[in-house]
């Protein structure tokens, strides 16, 4: 019998403090501790933490952004992305420039989304700043996100890598707990319809969720599809597991989402575990489509 398991993330209820909730954290996944919201326009980097009464702010940091402010589109042109990235990695910068400061944490820009709208460059940072200059202008690094090194010390505790996401928005935007309930239950029934379809060699109701301008590495929708329904009739699938579903919402984009979760497909083959990513944007309609899609 085959069997569709789609594990529900904790939900989030509030903010202590606040009345209204972030607009952009939809639900958190146990397994993510943090969530950075860098928000440009105040030079303010946020950090919200899990809570027993919900997500709560976790302190505030002073932050310095791109020369040229935000909204990056090319390699060099010393912007900020605007969007939802992930620490990477860390670097040891002991033999690096001391610009940089005591350490620096890679994000993954350029993204699914970045890539399907034809931005490029890389390298974008959270870094430290050269010591002695604790407080650089607001708009003074190459792109990456720079902050005064105790405060980067202190954070760097709570950074998981690969897990802990970082927002970059102009403004914070702020939500009613009904409206993300919504949003979040949407998604969620998206999800579990994109799982169940799979699971079930249901390809028509698969395929619907996609929309028409989709694309993947190169392919449009018409060649990804004929590619993807030969890849699963060619391995076929006896379950799939979805596991610790992290929601959240563009600050950017309106009607923009990420869903980032660990999948376990399992064939006759083993067990194949990976992240994805699904990028959902919400029709005229109010349907919910994915326009990109990625691993990692």
């Amino acid at each position: 019998m085959l069997r569709t398991l789609l594990i529900p993330a904790l939900l989030l209820t509030g903010i202590a403090g606040a009345q209204d909730l972030s607009a952009y954290i939809l639900q958190l996944p146990e397994a993510v501790d943090s969530v950075l919201i860098a928000e440009t326009d105040a030079s303010t980097l946020h950090r919200y933490r899990r809570g027993q009464g919900g997500l709560e702010a976790a302190g505030d940091r002073y932050m310095s952004v791109g020369q040229n402010g935000v909204g990056k589109q090319r390699a060099w042109d010393r912007r900020t992305p605007l969007g939802i990235y992930f620490v990477n990695e860390q670097l040891d910068t002991s033999r690096m420039h001391e610009k940089y400061g005591p350490t620096a944490f890679p994000l993954d820009y350029p993204n699914a989304w970045d890539d399907r709208n034809e931005r490029s460059g890389d390298g974008i940072w959270i870094h430290g700043v050269t010591p002695g200059a604790e407080r650089r202008p607001p708009q003074d690094t190459d792109g990456c996100i720079a902050l005064p090194n105790a405060d980067l010390l202190e954070l760097e505790k709570h950074l998981q890598l690969l897990i802990t996401p970082v927002i970059i928005t102009r403004s914070m935007q702020w939500a009613t707990a009904g409206k993300i309930a919504a949003t979040r239950d949407d998604l969620n029934a998206a999800l579990d319809t994109w799982v169940s379809s799979f699971v079930d060699g249901d390809w028509h109701r698969y395929l619907s969720l996609y929309a028409e301008d989709f694309a993947y590495r190169g392919l449009d929708r018409e060649r990804w599809s004929a590619y993807r329904v030969r890849s699963a009739e060619t391995r076929p699938v006896s379950d799939l597991y979805v596991e610790d579903v992290l929601l959240l919402a563009d600050p950017e984009e309106e009607g923009l989402y990420l869903s980032r979760f660990r999948q376990t497909i399992v064939g006759d083959d083993g067990r194949i575990v990976t992240i994805k990513r699904l990028y959902w944007r919400r029709t005229a309609d109010g349907q919910l489509r994915i326009v990109a899609e990625d691993n990692g």
